[in-house]
């Protein structure tokens, strides 16, 4: 629905995005998986076509629990979608059988109609999967991040720009900061604890 999409988004730019997909598709980027958060009274009539059109269009659909990561920090639980409400509206419409060995994977998966199309549903918020979780992630400014919710993060790019280093210094600077981030995960995000901040970065900020 390209009005929907201006209305969340702000931005007139459906055909640029599916214009994007169709893009990676023909460059064999396979699978094309592309992500949907439903919001409570704004989207959330379109779990069952958004998935129909995924299954047409070859896409692996991947629903996500909105998550506190807006620029607004307007994020409020009422309004999201759970794993479970999504589960029942799809379970109306298509046969849903998990697909084992989830491993550390964000995402459960399902077969859709005995399959072999699947979804995937990330419930970072009513089903946290941080005790399974192996992720790390490198911004979009270079800085490393051993949780979306963390409140620190640790420089790397200056390391790789740094010119008075060697290639392999460089290497072992990447792969020390890579220990110290990685034993530094804490068990949980902690967004079901009464203590838990927002992160003052947003997603879209974010990035990588």
């Amino acid at each position: 629905d390209p009005q929907r999409f201006k209305e969340m988004t702000h931005r007139d730019r459906f055909d640029d995005v599916i214009a994007g997909i169709d893009a990676a598709k023909e460059a064999g980027l396979l699978p094309v998986k592309v992500n949907a958060v439903l919001l409570r009274g704004v989207n959330d009539d379109e779990a069952v076509p958004l998935l129909r059109h995924s299954l047409a269009n070859d896409w692996k659909l991947r629903f996500i629990e909105q998550m506190p990561l807006d620029a607004g920090g307007l994020w409020a639980r009422p309004v999201m979608v759970t794993a479970d409400e999504i589960m029942t509206m799809l379970s109306a419409e298509f046969e849903l059988t998990p697909v084992p060995a989830r491993g550390s994977a964000p995402a459960e998966e399902f077969y859709v109609d005995g399959g072999p199309a699947t979804v995937g549903i990330i419930a970072s918020v009513s089903r946290p999967f941080c005790a399974a979780c192996d992720r790390l992630r490198l911004t979009a400014d270079g800085q490393f991040r051993n949780c979306l919710f963390a409140q620190d993060e640790t420089d790397v790019r200056s390391l790789v720009r740094d010119e008075s280093l060697s290639e392999d210094e460089i290497r072992q600077g990447i792969a020390l900061t890579l220990a110290k981030v990685t034993t530094a995960k804490l068990p949980g995000h902690g967004i079901n604890d009464p203590s838990f901040i927002q992160p003052t970065r947003p997603m879209s900020a974010i990035g990588g």
